[in-house]
């Protein structure tokens, strides 16, 4: 039986949830499949392929799904990503990577770029709105998955979390929208 793409990525989202990045080698995902390191090449150009492939898989959960409310999509969009990285030893690194590589690779940051562009005046704006909530969610995903690992107390993260999503869409929302939501 040949060895196909989903094979090499679903075994590789396997150690990486089993093991984390450090022991996701070319080496090891040959070894995990029975086949020679360069069989891996067939399906991935080279190891930051894979983790763009691996970031992908990890996301492919996440809704895309809006409502018409881009506030409220953004908010849904971010924890959902959340949710699907969190659980994932250096899940947070590997997306961020991914994201760093082609931000259109994931259909969930093509869709927040999309929300967040209803929000903003131009395209630098959205842009650069769009960076900082993907490094909100992933740097705090980051830091919860260090402290865990650390057996240190995570110290609200959730709440953490939201607070500082709440600051990022405060940022982006348009003031005559904050002023409305706010009663002002």
């Amino acid at each position: 039986m040949a060895l196909t793409h989903d094979e090499v990525i679903d075994t590789a989202v396997g150690l990486l949830r089993k093991h984390g990045l450090a022991d996701l080698t070319m080496r090891r995902l040959a070894r995990e499949l029975d086949v020679q390191p360069g069989a891996l090449y067939w399906h991935v150009d080279n190891k930051q392929t894979l983790l763009v492939r691996v970031s992908e898989r990890m996301l492919a959960e996440v809704t895309t799904a809006t409502t018409g409310d881009p506030v409220a999509d953004i908010r849904r969009l971010a924890g959902d990503m959340r949710n699907a990285v969190l659980p994932v030893p250096d899940g947070a690194d590997v997306v961020a990577l991914s994201y760093a590589l082609d931000a259109d690779s994931v259909p969930a940051f093509v869709r927040l770029r999309h929300l967040v562009g209803a929000l903003c005046d131009s395209p630098a704006q959205t842009s650069a709105a769009t960076d900082l909530i993907v490094h909100h969610v992933l740097g705090s995903i980051g830091t919860e998955q260090d402290r865990r690992s650390a057996d240190l107390p995570l110290r609200g993260a959730a709440a953490t979390f939201e607070r500082g999503l709440d600051l990022a869409l405060i940022s982006i929302t348009p003031t005559a929208e904050r002023r409305s939501a706010h009663g002002s």
